[in-house]
This record gives C-alpha cells, sequence and structure tokens, in this order.
C-alpha cells in the first residue's frame, strides 16, 4: 500500500492512496487540472484513478470532485447528507455511490471504513482503507479524538491526521473572535499538542509513517512544529537511528505533494 497527501490545508486538500492496480482518491479540493498535475509529480495519473472519497462538504475537499468526475468517469463516494450538502458546489457527477457512515464497503479489493468524526458539517467522516496486508488511516477536521477515532486509528501502519494549529498563534492571530472559538471548539479542528498526545496514546508496533496534515497557514508554522515532533520522537524514544527508523513522522504542505510514503517495505 502507498499513500501521499498532494496537499493540505485551509486552501485545498487531497491524499492518493494506491494498492495493487487500485489508486483512488481522497477528497479533491484543488482544480481538476492541478490535481492531475500533482498526480503525474508522483508518478500516478488521472486515468488510473477508480473513484473519489468525500469526507465533508467544505469547499476546501470539494472543488475538484465534480469535474474530475464528470471527465474522467470516476464514481464518487460520500454518504448522503453530504452529497447534499456538497450538491451546489460539485453539481452533476458520473456516478454517486453512497456509503452509510459506520458500515465498511468494498472498493476494488479495499476494504473502506468511513467513521464518525466531529467537525461543522452534516456528517463528516474519516476513512480507514485495508488492503489485507497494511491499513491506512485518514482523519483531518476533526476537533477532537473520540473513543471510536482511537479505535480505528489504533491498528493502522499509515496515518494522516490532522494538526491545524498552534493555541498561542490562534489567540493572538489576525482571526475573529467568532472563527477563533469555531476552530478550538470540539467541531473544528485539532491543535499540535492534542494531535501529539493522540500519537503518544497510539505508539506501539504497529505504525510507520505518520503524516501531520491541514496545517493552517495563519495559525501554525511548519518550523515550530517541526520542533515539536522531534521533541515527541526524543521523549518517545522514538528517533531514528542508524539501524532503523522506528517511526517517521512527515509535514504535508498546501503547495506541493509530500512523501510518497510505501507501507509493507
Amino acid at each position: 500500500m502507498r499513500f501521499c497527501v498532494l496537499g493540505s490545508g485551509s486552501k485545498g486538500n487531497c491524499t492518493y492512496v494506491g494498492s495493487g492496480a487500485t489508486e483512488i482518491l481522497i477528497d479533491a479540493g484543488f482544480s481538476g487540472i492541478e490535481i492531475e498535475r500533482r498526480l503525474s509529480s508522483i508518478g500516478s495519473d488521472i486515468s488510473r484513478i477508480k473513484a473519489i472519497l468525500i469526507t465533508h462538504e467544505h469547499g476546501d475537499h470539494l472543488q475538484g470532485v465534480g469535474v474530475l468526475s464528470r471527465k474522467h468517469g470516476l464514481p464518487v463516494y460520500a454518504n448522503e447528507q453530504t452529497r447534499a450538502a456538497a450538491d451546489k458546489v460539485i453539481g452533476n457527477l458520473h456516478s454517486f455511490k453512497p456509503f452509510a457512515t459506520g458500515r465498511p464497503f468494498i472498493l476494488e479489493g479495499l476494504t473502506i471504513h468511513p467513521f464518525a468524526v466531529s467537525h461543522d458539517t452534516v456528517d463528516p467522516v474519516g476513512f480507514t482503507i485495508d488492503d489485507g496486508a497494511n491499513r491506512f488511516g485518514y482523519c483531518t477536521d476533526t476537533g477532537m479524538i473520540s473513543r471510536l477515532i482511537h479505535r480505528h486509528l489504533s491498528p493502522c501502519q499509515g496515518l494522516v491526521l490532522e494538526c491545524n494549529h498552534d493555541p498561542d498563534m490562534l489567540k493572538n492571530g489576525p482571526y475573529p473572535l467568532q472563527l477563533k472559538q469555531r476552530i478550538r471548539s470540539r467541531t473544528g479542528h485539532l491543535a499540535n499538542g492534542q494531535a501529539l498526545d493522540f500519537l503518544r496514546e497510539l505508539l506501539h508496533e504497529y505504525h510507520r509513517h505518520v503524516v501531520l496534515a491541514h496545517i493552517s497557514d495563519s495559525n501554525n508554522c511548519h518550523d515550530l512544529l517541526a520542533r515539536d515532533v522531534e521533541r515527541f520522537l526524543v521523549d518517545n524514544g522514538l528517533e531514528a537511528t542508524q539501524e532503523e527508523v522506528k517511526l517517521q513522522i512527515s509535514l504535508a504542505r498546501q503547495g506541493e505533494p509530500g512523501l510518497l510514503v510505501r507501507l509493507g517495505e
């Protein structure tokens, strides 16, 4: 199994997941042309994508969904409430494949389990994707980590996890008070410390690579977060040695794809 965050942040989100000949996208929050360009940069191609999975209806996750579906004949998977809420943005689709939150389904040999997260949308979800050998977890746009989220993400070898803001930067930043309150609420976004505390709870032999994503341009700093991650690895005895890398943590960026991670190698 392989995955790559093609871009993540408040201006657009899209993640590639592949296993064997099956390649899919989670969200498509950039223009269709930009997503095609980013796929090409990691050695894939839009013609190889089998489907698009949608987490929720916010525009930074939807921009390219409709055009990619219509232009390339891609089915779009979402729950019914999200499809209805997203209708004005995505318009007509080549085909719509509804799923029920909490119920796994099979897509081209992959077992996909959509689970509920806590965000201010109608029925937001994260996903686990299992190919029989490895499991990948995707969880952004949540203001809290529930027991349900913990249970689904615990056995994942690869994980994309929200790490949205630094509380002090948010407090002292340019956003209006109402928006600040929304972001730090239980239906908003995870702070850096919340994400790293959750990772500390998850630490075990399964996890191999974690990508911290949806990093705010206004209320976070990659350099600051990188230092927090370095301390986290050292404090938990996970720093890389010449012999092995116990856990790799990378930071997603808005303007370019991140690492193409290969699980199981």
